[in-house]
């Protein structure tokens, strides 16, 4: 009789320790995410990028026309790595200079 009841007080802390635990861990979640979703609310939502004008070749001496398309393709490349221009509008770009 003494093992019996032994047995089952041992089951009954063992279920009561993993009811435990678990309830604690439902908390913890549910407490992050509250968390996250005031963050997100709190923060205003990413505007686009503005989009950059294309840029107009100018005219240029038949010598210097290989030189200024040079310029234009490293400016070009500078505005896409300061995040002013995608990928598309680059190559769109990059396409009317070599065009």
């Amino acid at each position: 009789m003494a093992r019996l009841l032994r047995g089952i007080a041992r089951t009954a802390v063992v279920a009561g320790t993993a009811t435990a635990v678990s309830n604690r861990v439902s908390r913890r979640q549910s407490g992050r995410w509250a968390d996250q979703e005031a963050q997100a609310q709190a923060e205003p939502a990413p505007q686009a990028a503005p989009v950059a004008a294309p840029v107009a070749a100018p005219v240029a001496a038949p010598g210097d026309e290989m030189s200024s398309k040079i310029d234009q393709l490293k400016e070009l490349g500078t505005l896409k790595e300061q995040g002013l221009l995608t990928d598309e509008e680059f190559a769109e770009q990059k396409r009317r200079i070599l065009g």
